[in-house]
């Protein structure tokens, strides 16, 4: 571990630790219930004052990854991290029943729920606008839910869809779509038939941190996906922010 504290680094040290300790819990190399490097093993390694590596500490018990026991020292708790399939919910359900989201989480053993924040009609970003082919000023209806897995937040999810597609459908109106705007789309002729995704790390905007309750300065997951329809024509733009410490994904090829 020689070098983790080396002057040139910009990262406060604390932040090291805190990551050095986290990525050891998500990767199994501490499991629950073991105990954490010492203090004094902490401090050779980075070169840490005590306040600094108690800041850590600190830092993962917030995150739910680490728990002290008073004489005995840190260790490790159970992750809460879950591996999710983004491939196995590209399509709505053919039967009118629930979200494939929801049911995959059912079958894990988690409770999920999709909360819907609003829906409107909202000039788009300019990742959104490109994809769909619309000008600056172009115009596109939005609906913005939050996803909750075992009551907690994981996923704030903002979807764009044309405006011939959407006016005058479900998708427009304010309420939830029961099997999803994909269903709709689907019956209107437009089944989804490729996805393209772009998945990016990057620190959470205000609204992010608020919608997903980030316990502290944690990195998001940024998911831009378009799904294409006949003819190769664009039908929906999802933009979804994963709290990293609860979610990492996981393609087939």
């Amino acid at each position: 571990m020689a070098g983790l504290h080396e002057e040139e680094s910009v990262w406060p040290v604390q932040d090291q630790i805190a990551a050095y300790l986290r990525d050891g819990i998500l990767n199994g190399d501490f499991p629950a219930g073991e105990k954490l490097p010492s203090s004094r093993v902490l401090t050779e390694m980075f070169g840490a004052a005590a306040q600094t590596i108690r800041n850590a500490i600190t830092t993962l018990e917030k995150e739910g990854l680490a728990y002290t026991r008073q004489g005995a020292g840190v260790f490790a708790r159970q992750h809460r991290q879950r591996t999710m399939t983004p491939a196995s919910y590209k399509n709505p359900p053919t039967d009118g029943s629930k979200y494939q989201w929801l049911a995959a989480a059912e079958q894990k053993g988690m409770a999920g729920r999709v909360d819907l924040i609003g829906v409107e009609e909202a000039t788009p970003p300019a990742a959104v606008r490109d994809a769909f082919g619309l000008k600056k000023d172009g115009r596109a209806v939005l609906r913005r839910q939050v996803l909750y897995l075992d009551d907690q937040p994981c996923e704030l999810v903002e979807v764009y869809f044309p405006l011939e597609l959407a006016q005058g459908t479900p998708i427009a109106e304010n309420r939830k779509i029961k099997g999803g705007a994909g269903r709709v789309l689907q019956e209107a002729g437009y089944p989804s038939l490729r996805c393209v995704d772009k998945v990016a790390a990057r620190w959470p905007t205000p609204e992010q941190a608020r919608a997903l309750q980030m316990p502290t300065k944690l990195p998001v997951l940024r998911q831009f996906r378009v799904t294409y329809s006949i003819d190769d024509r664009p039908i929906q733009v999802e933009v979804m922010a994963k709290a990293g410490h609860l979610y990492e994904l996981e393609y087939e090829f």
